[in-house]
């Protein structure tokens, strides 16, 4: 089997391409940057620039599947202009490989999954969100993240079955957001944001990158949850990542009105709440490694 993976160097993809390896899958990868591009056996680089409508169509060469996760960051700073290069970079990336796949005659594609975000959900502290949940989020994630999946499901007209996973929470030890989470407490600085009562629907990056492979590898279309079967809230999380760096927690919580301040538009991300359900891709058989938040972190943070 073969796989192109756009977005193959970002904290998802490295370890996609690890399991991919495991199994042994070949990789191709799309890159933006030309000095990225390798040529190995398992490993191959294309160029592509998005931005410009260019794709190197050798890229699709004796390919299976598609994994999709490229869009620039959202951990930075929003600001007008950087929202509108969060938007686009996501639709003009999908629109591209679109543009390339439909000019290759005989290609083997026939599966497209996306990366997708649990904000597509709106912020509630009592509901239960399953796949089947069908209003959007009002807020700008919800967008992008509806316009994301609408942008791939154009792929069902080439012919493709589409899935999207959509990604909570990504626990990794040296990128993501929990390096960030993990920096004050270590200076006995930390405390959870706002009533701390909020949902934090996670996911440790191996069970992450092996979902992704799991539904390439069942071709499973649709719509799964990227996230672990037991959400915490954000005072019970914060409390969890103090016990395992045995660092004490006296400071009050959060405000928000700090942390817009500091983080501009890009504070909800501290303050939504997201109680996500994961029986969906549970129900395909698939086995979380780390179902519980304290086994997750000690793995990473010890």
């Amino acid at each position: 089997m073969k796989i192109l993976i756009t977005g193959a160097t970002g904290l998802i993809g490295k370890e996609i391409v690890k399991r991919c390896h495991e199994e042994d899958i070949s990789v191709h990868y799309l890159t933006t940057s030309k000095e990225k591009i390798k040529s190995e056996p398992n490993f191959k680089g294309f160029y592509w620039d998005p931005k410009q409508d260019i794709i190197d169509d050798k890229c699709f060469e004796d390919v299976d599947a598609i994994i999709n996760l490229a869009g620039a960051t959202i951990a930075k700073r929003w600001n007008k202009s950087y929202k509108k290069v969060i938007l686009e970079s996501r639709i003009q990336s999908l629109s591209c490989l679109k543009k390339g796949l439909s000019r290759v005659k005989n290609h083997h594609v026939k599966h497209i999954l996306s990366a997708s975000a649990i904000g597509i959900y709106p912020d509630s502290f009592t509901k239960y969100y399953d796949e089947s949940f069908s209003i959007i989020s009002p807020t700008f994630l919800g967008e992008v993240s509806a316009a994301w999946e609408s942008a791939v499901d154009k792929f069902s007209e080439l012919g493709l079955f589409v899935s999207k996973v959509r990604i909570g929470l990504v626990l990794d030890t040296n990128e993501g957001a929990l390096p960030q989470m993990v920096k004050p407490i270590k200076l006995g600085l930390g405390a959870a944001f706002g009533s701390g009562e909020q949902w934090q629907s996670w996911i440790h990056v191996y069970d992450l990158s092996k979902i992704f492979v799991h539904i390439i590898q069942n071709e499973l279309d649709g719509v799964y949850n990227g996230v672990a079967p037991n959400p915490v809230s954000n005072s019970e999380l914060t409390k969890v990542i103090a016990k395992t760096l045995h660092k004490p927690l006296f400071l009050p919580n959060i405000p928000e009105f700090v942390m817009k301040l500091v983080l501009g538009d890009m504070y909800i991300l501290l303050y939504e709440s997201q109680r996500v359900c994961s029986k969906k891709i549970e129900a395909t058989g698939f086995d979380f490694a780390y179902s519980n938040v304290q086994p997750a972190l000690e793995a990473i943070l010890k």
